[in-house]
């Protein structure tokens, strides 16, 4: 039983999104498909394909993601970071020659901006409020066990 979960702890699992972007193969023009994409910073690109005749990869002209060795078979999951915005050029280096290259244009994410709430000068703070009133009962009981 522990070797069983030992060997199943050693399968690479990819975890997929459903905002992420799939690129695939055309294996009859030997192209990605579809071979321009465009994502935000913080989405993720899937290369994923099976059963090809011949071996692909997907490999970024910058070095930014690798899917490994050309196969006929991938599943690679790439998440495009805060500070990968850009255009990020890619291929199969196989198919290089032939035109198998593509494109990831990366925008970046979207900034929100959190509104700071000034205090007005104008009016008394809750407690400056709460003091004035505990003052005033003090003072009028006061008066009043005095009598």
């Amino acid at each position: 039983m522990v070797l069983v979960a030992f060997l199943c702890s050693q399968i690479p699992v990819v975890q997929a999104s459903q905002s992420d972007v799939i690129v695939t193969v055309d294996s009859s023009s030997l192209r990605f498909s579809p071979s321009e994409v465009t994502v935000q910073e913080g989405q993720a690109v899937r290369f994923v394909w099976s059963g090809q005749a011949l071996n692909h990869n997907a490999v970024a002209d910058d070095g930014l993601f690798d899917s490994g060795e050309p196969q006929r078979d991938v599943d690679y999951r790439f998440v495009f970071e805060q500070g990968t915005a850009g255009e990020h050029t890619f291929v199969c280096e196989p198919h290089e020659s032939v035109g198998m290259v593509g494109l990831v244009i990366v925008e970046p994410a979207p900034v929100i901006e959190i509104e700071e709430v000034e205090e007005s000068q104008d009016t008394p703070s809750v407690s400056f409020l709460a003091s004035l009133i505990l003052v005033s009962l003090a003072a009028f009981f006061r008066s009043s066990s005095e009598e």
